[in-house]
């Protein structure tokens, strides 16, 4: 039986790329994992993650406010004053780190689970993109972490309805509960899955 790993990423999309800005996981047993892409706010450079993360209002108002930040956090509950500089990250949070530190530590942390592993996640398909780009094209993935994900919408329209579904308990966009919530959302719908362990 496959070892089940459900995850959420937050991210900035513009149509063409999708840039990771957080990753939480969560495994069967409740263990959890999550970071902070250091790019977020590191750089004031045009261009950069951070100041193209400034730009979008929805990511202000929604997600920043949930990264950890120096400063007056409410400030970034909405467009600050200043659209156009980057977050303000906490750069000494043990959470943020480089994109390439969280490659390895993810690779590590789903290298756990073994050889057969499942991954869901909820309105999953940018989540796996922006997992999958944390290791370049799909064919540098490592061999364990599989090539698709398990969408927790899809499995409750297969069971009958969406009904099934929990609301959510935890802070949304907050990647880690989320991920939670993925993790509760199947316990929910295992028991009227053909496999899987009742919740």
């Amino acid at each position: 039986m496959p070892y089940r790993y459900y995850y959420d990423t937050e991210f900035l999309e513009d149509g063409r790329t999708i840039d990771l800005i957080s990753i939480g996981i969560v495994n069967e047993d409740g263990e959890a994992y999550y970071a902070v892409n250091a790019e977020v706010g590191a750089s004031v450079e045009d261009g950069s993650l951070g100041k193209r993360i400034a730009a979008s209002g929805w990511l202000m108002k929604n997600v920043v406010p949930h990264l950890p930040l120096y400063g007056d956090v409410k400030r970034y509950n909405g467009v600050p004053s200043n659209r156009w500089m980057p977050p303000p990250l906490d750069m000494k949070s043990t959470t943020v780190r480089p994109a390439w530190v969280i490659a390895n530590e993810v690779r590590e942390f789903l290298a756990e689970g073994g050889d057969d592993i499942e991954l869901w996640a909820d309105w999953g398909a940018y989540d796996h993109v922006a997992l999958m780009q944390l290791y370049g094209p799909m064919i540098r993935r490592p061999e364990h972490i599989p090539m698709y994900t398990n969408d927790i919408q899809q499995a409750a329209r297969m069971v009958g309805g969406l009904e099934h579904l929990p609301a959510q308990e935890g802070t949304a966009h907050n990647a880690l509960e989320d991920a939670l919530h993925v993790k509760h959302c199947y316990d929910v719908l295992a028991p009227y899955m053909d496999y899987g362990r009742a919740a």
